[in-house]
């Protein structure tokens, strides 16, 4: 069955907004929408609907159009997202489907504002010194969207027990990705990894930006990253025991994202750290190692359900 069928999604404009979600999760977001494969179908067009409210505006920050000023471009979501939670329908489809999937779920408008926030310092913050300044934001640009989804994927326990590890699978996901793109963020004039630890290492923003201009890794770097990568795998710990608290039916996603996700900082030891001047990535085969036996699980229960019935 289509998956906007099957989410009980009718209106043309509706379905071609999500549409346009799922367009946006399959392009940028590879690892995630492979994982949403073994969901439901009816379950998965509002995860693509929060992965491409994420991605719209990460790229207003990242990546703004040629002459646009991303303040002003990101101000323009917040109006937007306050017409969501309103009872509006934003003219933008990603926003669109948005409203449906907020409406549908009775999310939180305090999680969307706290996701805001943090884009919001993208613009104005280039650097923290230490890991408790940079929870704050962690919280808002990557806890949040776990808490986001948790809705969508249900829980077996009451929701708040299952909080604390939504938001450490949304914080190891954001973790990986400060390790992974360390080079492409000093690019952008920002730095993720906390300089007091990097410090103490030997590391600042200096020698980071030397190595990356000549392609030279540095033994403190490595020794720096290390100890970054064993912090990240401790949060991938705490987010892997609150899958059980899941919907068992979404319990697979959830893990076969955090393995794939994971699976990034296993490249990134492979490399000798050297994530300067080349990007971690989970090469094909273990992705389908990973995924494709569950998605064929997955395709043979819906099969023996749909002939059941």
């Amino acid at each position: 069955m289509n998956e906007l069928d099957a989410a009980g999604i009718t209106a043309p404009a509706l379905r071609a907004a999500y549409t346009e979600c799922r367009r946006i999760n399959a392009h940028h977001g590879r690892t995630f929408f492979l994982a949403t494969r073994l969901l439901p179908a009816r379950t998965r067009p509002f995860a693509h609907a929060l992965y491409g409210f994420a991605r719209m505006a990460d790229e207003v920050v990242d990546n703004p159009a040629p002459g646009t000023d991303p303040a002003v471009a990101l101000d323009d979501v917040a109006v937007m997202v306050g017409q969501v939670f309103d009872g509006g329908t934003p003219a933008d489809p990603v926003l669109t489907a948005l409203a449906d999937t907020v409406r549908r779920h009775d999310l939180d408008r305090e999680l969307f504002d706290a996701f805001l926030r943090s884009m919001t310092m993208d613009l104005k913050v280039t650097e923290y010194a230490t890991y408790a300044d940079l929870k704050e934001y962690i919280h808002g640009s990557a806890e949040v969207i776990g808490l986001q989804m948790l809705p969508v994927f249900g829980t077996v326990v009451p929701v708040d027990e299952a909080v604390p590890g939504a938001a450490a699978l949304g914080e190891a996901f954001q973790l990986t990705n400060f390790l992974r793109d360390v080079g492409e963020d000093l690019d952008r004039g920002r730095l993720y990894l906390p300089t007091e630890e990097l410090a103490a290492f030997g590391v600042d923003r200096e020698l980071l930006a030397w190595s990356r201009a000549r392609g030279l890794p540095d033994r403190r770097v490595r020794r720096a990253l290390a100890v970054a990568v064993a912090r990240n795998r401790a949060v991938y710990r705490r987010a892997e025991a609150g899958i059980p608290l899941l919907r068992e039916e979404s319990r697979d996603c959830v893990r076969t994202a955090l393995v794939l996700y994971e699976g990034i900082l296993d490249e990134i030891a492979a490399l000798g750290y050297d994530v300067l001047n080349t990007r971690a990535v989970v090469p094909r085969r273990r992705r389908a190692a990973v995924a494709l036996p569950r998605l064929l699980a997955s395709t043979w229960s819906n099969s023996r359900l749909r002939l059941r019935s």
